[in-house]
């Protein structure tokens, strides 16, 4: 794939992420066991566009109803175990113990944040990603109930919205994504869409955490083309 880096040799703070973020970067691993991350600058970048956020009409309804209680960065630890589950499709993960690190330390700095979907006092879905200035970068998302990460996505694009944020970094166009709108594009159109977000203020808790479903869909029916 166009735009594998070097492996990284040495110990990376999560300010080093932050700026290799804002530079268009992004780290992976090959796989749960493998110790190094390496960096990726994909030639094609997958964004999902805040105003054109497409709403299947079954999950519009779960929304409205409430079906599962949505929390943002409560539980950390239970999400990245979740997204690092395997998944039909995705028999192994690519987040490692160093990952687990970086991203840990983001949380606790207040630039790595998870929308959660709960049931019965269980988490049963629910999504991750930086938030730096205007942008929010993407990293995984996991489901154990039926639509409970699609109803996360939704969640999330509401607050952005409401937040003043101009990007969301899908990373890659994937068929579950683009069902929402995801669309691909190049590196220098995303480089110039990621400057124009850096320059953004923002903030993640417009939204209150407590927001139903109903402010959530007002939010996404207003914000539409």
């Amino acid at each position: 794939m166009a735009g594998y880096k070097d492996d990284i040799v040495m110990e990376i703070t999560p300010q080093v992420l932050l700026k290799a973020y804002a530079c268009g970067l992004f780290p992976m691993a090959e796989s749960a066991d493998d110790p190094g991350l390496f960096w990726l600058e994909p030639e094609h970048r997958g964004i999902l566009p805040l105003d054109s956020f497409h709403l299947p009409r079954r999950l519009r309804r779960t929304i409205r109803n409430d079906v599962f209680e949505v929390r943002v960065s409560t539980d950390f630890q239970a999400v990245i175990d979740g997204c690092a589950e395997p998944m039909p499709g995705r028999q192994k993960t690519w987040i490692n113990r160093e990952i687990r690190r970086l991203y840990g330390e983001l949380f606790e700095m207040g630039y790595c944040h998870t929308i959660e979907a709960w049931q019965d006092g269980e988490l049963v879905g629910g999504l991750y990603g930086v938030s730096l200035n205007g942008a929010f970068f993407g990293e995984s998302m996991f489901t154990f109930k039926t639509d409970a990460s699609k109803v996360c996505l939704a969640h999330l694009v509401a607050r952005l919205i409401i937040g003043g944020y101009t990007l969301l970094d899908t990373q890659f166009v994937t068929d579950h994504l683009s069902k929402f709108g995801t669309q691909e594009i190049s590196q220098s159109d995303y480089n110039a869409r990621l400057a124009n977000a850096l320059q953004q203020e923002t903030d993640f808790y417009a939204l209150s955490p407590q927001a139903c479903g109903q402010e959530v869909l007002q939010v996404l029916d207003s914000w539409k083309k």
